[in-house]
């Protein structure tokens, strides 16, 4: 079986529970605490898991025996005093009410063919199962899954290097960084080209991660730990106290959660410049300083666009922003690539200054939203949509190509719009059909002289009626 039919087969059995009254996501939840003991067992590493609670145990039970021994299972690990299991398991409890609904599921499992599912990987096969989950729109799990090929796209033009430290303060579940970890392992034959130490950090300390809802921590924590990365994933509030720590980072990359603090709350962060309820924007301010001032530190953002144009505090935000790194680059995505139909976002790709003045001289924007094809679930995003983009991107000198989306504008322009980065969208064809109608002030001008020209004659028929003795009942006063 290749990876993909063994996702199909693991998706399937989520109709096993829809009598339980269980949603694709805490499927999902429920699936990652069964297969983290099958997938030890296939991995060999079974042993951090007490014996009397490894994947044979669930195998060998049945009935009410099976369901009181999994329930006690999880209550046990995620009192482990190993780190791992007992952040995978914390407060773990089953959502699967019938015992004989459970021990379809484990013998299901058991059955899949595993062999092939260790050839092609146990995190791609687990990815796998995240993608299909974000796909259910219905359940809103899409909200923290960004694109395969979006976070490609910035993995490559942001490229990571052996050695750098690397962060995502919105993890989610963690694939940007698993995509970063990827890319440097090609750089380097799949990091047998470094030394052991340096191997050794790549693995244990390159990157690394923040994730407030604990369902999506352990999904993250699976995550890595299947593509076998050991960095830390914090859980806890990246704009809270916990995110003072996270600085000096070589590399972010992250896609923060859309909306506003409920209730209207500020960050409790006492170390940011600007205080709003605007989550994006907080996030923002939050990334360009956790950055290395070393000239070379990068980042990459994806952010709706309300943060291009929110005034006020939006504004200073911006105005920080471009003081303190070279704002150079602004990718305008297309609409339908997120979970939410119609939300309008943007990648903002940014390099922090050595000093925190005057960074910023022109910023090019790559407008991939208008006249686009229709993108969404029976269309997705494709890594080929951003070939035209990479080129931009990676030209020596960009005012040489030649393409209608790309376009520069330079700090000033940028003051004179009060600092809005609402800006380089292309003229929409869709649009076209009202390219030759008249100009509507002229024609109300028009409009507005027909009028009076009327009521000019209006006036004159009633002086005329007036002069000739005409009353006002239609009757002759002469008479």
């Amino acid at each position: 079986m290749t990876n993909q039919e063994i996702i199909q087969k693991l998706w399937s059995l989520c109709d096993v529970l829809r009598d339980d009254g269980v949603t694709y996501h805490q499927y999902v939840t429920e699936l990652t605490y069964i297969l983290f003991l099958k997938m030890m067992k296939e991995k060999e590493t079974e042993e951090v898991i007490p014996k009397e609670y490894r994947w044979d145990s669930l195998t060998t039970k049945h009935g009410m025996e099976l369901y009181n021994h999994y329930r006690q299972l999880l209550l046990d690990i995620g009192q482990s005093k190993n780190k791992l299991l007992s952040q995978i398991y914390m407060n773990a409890t089953t959502n699967i009410d019938e015992p004989k609904n459970l021990e379809k599921i484990i013998q299901s499992i058991d059955r899949l063919d595993w062999y092939s599912a260790r050839e092609e990987g146990l995190g791609a096969l687990y990815e796998g199962l995240l993608e299909k989950n974000a796909n259910e729109t219905k359940t809103g799990a899409g909200q923290y899954f960004t694109p395969r090929p979006l976070i490609d796209t910035i993995v490559e033009l942001t490229d990571p290097e052996p050695g750098e430290r690397c962060n995502d303060p919105a993890a989610g579940t963690f694939g940007f960084m698993i995509a970063a970890d990827r890319h440097v392992r090609k750089k380097t034959d799949d990091y047998f080209s470094l030394s052991q130490k340096e191997a050794e950090f790549q693995v244990k300390e390159a990157f690394t991660g923040c994730e407030l809802v604990k369902d999506v921590h352990r999904l993250g924590l699976m995550n890595a730990m299947l593509h076998e990365l050991e960095g830390e994933i914090i859980l806890g509030d990246t704009l809270s106290e916990a995110g003072k720590n996270l600085k000096n980072y070589d590399v972010v990359l992250t896609n923060p959660p859309f909306g506003t603090k409920k209730s209207g709350e500020r960050p409790t962060r006492d170390d940011l410049t600007y205080t709003t309820t605007n989550k994006q924007l907080n996030f923002l301010q939050h990334i360009y300083r956790s950055l290395k001032p070393n000239g070379k530190a990068r980042a990459a953002v994806v952010l709706p666009d309300n943060v291009l144009f929110e005034d006020n505090t939006g504004a200073k935000i911006r105005n920080d922003l471009m003081e303190k790194c070279n704002l150079h680059t602004i990718l305008r995505l297309p609409t339908g690539i997120f979970y939410a139909q119609g939300v309008k976002t943007n990648v903002l790709f940014f390099t922090r200054g050595q000093t925190d003045k005057d960074n910023t001289k022109e910023v090019w924007v790559y407008d991939l939203r208008t006249n686009m094809e229709s993108l969404g679930k029976t269309n997705p995003l494709r890594k080929d949509h951003f070939d035209d983009f990479i080129k931009a991107y990676k030209a020596v000198d960009r005012t040489k190509i030649k393409n209608e989306r790309f376009n520069c504008f330079t700090r000033e322009d940028i003051r004179k719009k009060n600092d809005s980065l609402d800006l380089g969208l292309i003229q929409d064809e869709s649009l076209s059909i009202y390219e030759n109608l008249p100009d509507p002030i002229e024609s109300a001008e028009k409009t507005v002289c027909k009028l009076q020209e009327a009521a000019s004659l209006l006036n004159e028929v009633i002086d005329e009626l007036k002069e000739t003795g005409i009353s006002e009942s239609g009757e002759d006063k002469n008479d």
